[in-house]
């Protein structure tokens, strides 16, 4: 299967580890740990610290994340090809809370595998992930919402928590 297959409605996302800190000590978050018999929405971004992601994207499921944990949804993850030492920071400075789980993937394993990196070498970004969010139902993908990104630009349309949140609700 190729990394593009990941893409579609029905395939089963990546099978790779997220490394966090936990408690002053490294830890791997395990793709079994956040899919297995679990439903959960990953919201994924080009990078911390940006405009779009720091003003609305990451704000917007922290201030929904009731709503949408209400609809049946487990766990909410942000995804962004950072380490977990520059997720933190980040999330600390926009004082989200627990109800985001921050995934770290700097080393782009789940990324790549999903098909969603974004060259961004041209501003000076080097590679990223594509904007998108997913419902993922046991290790399947039920709902994806991809942007269409130009090349300059940073579109955010359809990845936000209120078009997830309505996609939940209907």
């Amino acid at each position: 299967m190729s990394p593009l297959d990941h893409r579609k409605i029905g395939n089963r996302v990546p099978d790779v580890e997220f490394p966090v800190r936990e408690n002053d000590e490294w830890r791997k978050i395990t793709s079994n740990e956040i899919f297995d018999k679990k439903n959960v929405v990953i919201f994924a971004l080009p990078r911390a610290f940006t405009p779009t992601c720091s003003s609305s994207h990451l704000p917007g499921y922290s201030a929904h994340a009731n709503e949408i944990r209400a609809t049946g949804i487990d766990s909410i993850y942000c995804l962004s090809v950072n380490d977990w030492f520059v997720m933190q920071a980040w999330k600390d400075n926009l004082s989200v809370g627990e109800e985001i789980t921050m995934l770290p993937d700097g080393n782009m394993d789940f990324t790549k595998d999903m098909g969603m990196l974004l060259d961004k070498r041209h501003l000076g970004f080097g590679p990223r992930s594509w904007r998108y969010s997913m419902v993922v139902r046991d290790w399947s993908i039920d709902k994806l919402f991809v942007e269409d990104f130009a090349d300059d630009g940073d579109p955010f349309a359809v990845s936000g928590a209120p078009n997830m949140l309505q996609n939940l609700i209907s």
